[in-house]
């Protein structure tokens, strides 16, 4: 997982997400899954790119199903942008790195 973030418990996940002052890109995951484990590379790889202008944070639906249920992940991966703490935008399923980029309107956050 690299420097990427866990927030899988409500405590985590409000100070992670809810409460972050820069963007926050929610990867909505679990260990069983075979797509996760294909798009966590390409997260990390947009979390290296974007520094500190954005957070990448990944949530294992299986340990933060509060989480999951709030926001309706019924399938993953399904990858969030969280502005000011709500989410604006969403993506599910593998997607190359440009394409999440393209989804979630990222590059507005390139410094």
């Amino acid at each position: 997982m690299g420097n990427m973030i866990a927030a899988d418990d409500q405590e985590s996940f409000q100070r992670e997400v809810l409460d972050s002052t820069v963007p926050v890109v929610v990867d909505f995951w679990a260990a069983w899954c075979g797509p996760c484990r294909m798009v966590a590379p390409e997260l990390e790889a947009l979390n290296e790119q974007y520094g500190g202008a954005i957070k990448v944070v990944k949530v294992d639906v299986d340990a933060n199903q509060v989480a999951a249920a709030a926001y309706g992940v019924r399938s993953i991966p399904m990858i969030g942008l969280f502005e000011a703490g709500k989410m604006t935008k969403q993506t599910v399923g593998a997607r190359p790195r440009h394409a999440i980029e393209s989804e979630l309107g990222l590059t507005r956050f390139k410094v």
